[in-house]
């Protein structure tokens, strides 16, 4: 039997006849909101679903070169690919703004976006640097490399700037966790800091998550009286902001309760649950101080997209058109939609949804096909999540193990995310649909990532570690 033969009869047919599926219904969906009743031809490439078509064919031939590539070169030479996308990283900021983004390289009328090839090779080496450490190597040097593979082009991105994409990256945070790297090192060193603390680390493991969770809820209240103002009782002259006032008042809990526990407390008191308590106000606090700094450094416009998210402020004809829109065209799909190619709301032509054809794609599917439609869309895609958790837990490498739960930790970001925007559970930052949303960088990294999982899956059983 020739190697070739070989290949194709271990490939994941499920995975792969889904991902086609996709790829299929997303083209047919970029055809049916940019249609132009005077270039019906779907080979019209001064059109969108044209230059789409050209994007699909280069996707589908980069898929299948990277596919007939051994995959064991994905592993040896995951250090230069990333590398070389981080030159790309860099060139890319000397290149002009478009939309008030670095994030494009012109090649003619066109260009590609290096920050999408990023999650490819960052997952690569990501899987390289992990697959070759043991558990019980957990140290801080080891979690700090793995951090540093995701902070460089997270840092390089967030210059463009591109807080969609920023996101994502965070979705790999996931796969360390999953494959037993946490920052229990780091956060045991700061717990242990304090005088007459000493934890054992399985003990901040297990308590890290309950601790997360309630600074989490404290920073999201600090963002939500980020325009409170505070006046002192009896004080008028003094005023507090609201987001200040929270953190003064966890500082002041959190001393309270040490006190408390320190001069009165017994052994008994001094208990796991109090000390979580107090832990997550102290790091409530600090979290509450960097989201107070972090949310007044951002950009004007993402600024506004976070508030109405949040409901600070409302202004659904203005600054929350996209949004508005988007929901109204969703919900204008009823049960079973009103056909292809009629969505009114937010198709090209009617243009009441800008950006209907790359980030708000889901709003003409919903609206064409409606809830049945979307369902089906859900459910297709979780079925692709699903089939790569599979695969990754069949794996008998690593390194192809922990490639597949980034790629899938990608996809599953990109996808709540992008419907969570059209729908109003999620602030506008410009995800694109995996498989639809119109363009050429995502189509071909997508494209490009999947197919390299179906490679290193097809090859599975050549691994004989």
């Amino acid at each position: 039997m020739r190697k070739d033969e070989t290949l194709i009869s271990h490939l994941d047919w499920p995975l792969f006849i889904a991902f086609m599926t996709m790829l299929l219904m997303g083209f047919a969906t970029v055809y049916s909101v940019a249609y132009n009743p005077e270039h019906p031809n779907i080979y019209s490439f001064d059109e969108k679903y044209g230059k789409q078509l050209i994007w699909l064919g280069v996707s589908l031939f980069l898929g299948l070169v990277v596919f007939l590539i051994d995959s064991d070169i994905y592993r040896k030479f995951a250090f230069p690919i990333y590398l070389f996308t981080l030159v790309l990283l860099v060139v890319v900021l000397f290149m002009p703004a478009i939309n008030g983004a670095h994030a494009w390289i012109g090649i003619g009328s066109m260009g590609i976006q290096p920050a999408e090839f990023a999650k490819i090779s960052s997952a690569l080496l990501l899987a390289k640097y992990i697959s070759e450490l043991s558990v019980k190597q957990q140290t801080t040097r080891n979690v700090l490399g793995a951090a540093m593979i995701l902070l460089v082009p997270m840092a390089l991105i967030l210059l463009q700037p591109d807080a969609g994409t920023f996101v994502v990256f965070t979705s790999f945070l996931f796969v360390m966790y999953r494959e037993g790297l946490t920052f229990d090192p780091i956060i045991l060193g700061v717990v242990n800091s304090f005088p007459g603390v000493r934890f054992k680390e399985t003990w901040v493991g297990s308590h890290f998550i309950p601790i997360m969770f309630v600074a989490i809820f404290l920073s999201v209240v600090t963002l939500l009286l980020s325009n409170v103002t505070i006046t002192l009782p009896f004080i008028s002259d003094i005023k507090i902001p609201g987001s200040m006032g929270v953190i003064l008042t966890l500082l002041i809990l959190a001393i309270i309760a040490l006190v408390f526990i320190r001069r009165f407390g017994t052994k008994r008191d001094r208990s796991r649950a109090t000390i979580i308590i107090v832990l997550g106000l102290l790091l409530g606090g600090g979290l509450s101080f960097g989201v107070g700094a972090g949310f007044s450094s951002l950009a004007p416009h993402q600024k506004d997209r976070i508030e109405l998210f949040l409901g600070l402020k409302e202004d659904p004809n203005g600054k929350d058109y996209n949004r508005n829109r988007a929901m109204a065209a969703v919900g204008s799909g009823g049960l079973i939609g009103k056909g292809y190619n009629k969505a009114s709301v937010s198709s090209v032509e009617s243009n009441h949804v800008p950006e209907s054809e790359t980030d708000f794609i889901f709003c003409p599917f919903a609206e064409e096909w409606g809830f049945i439609g979307t369902l089906v869309l859900i459910i297709l895609y979780m079925f692709m999540l699903i089939r790569i958790v599979v695969i990754a837990e069949r794996q008998r490498a690593g390194f192809n193990r922990i490639y597949a739960y980034c790629v899938a930790m990608i996809l599953f970001y990109h996808f709540a995310i992008n419907i969570g925007m059209n729908i109003g559970f999620a602030p506008v930052i410009g995800i694109p649909l995996p498989f639809f949303s119109y363009g050429g960088s995502s189509m071909m990294s997508f494209s490009m990532m999947m197919f390299i999982l179906l490679k290193l899956d097809s090859q599975r059983k050549d691994v004989l570690r």
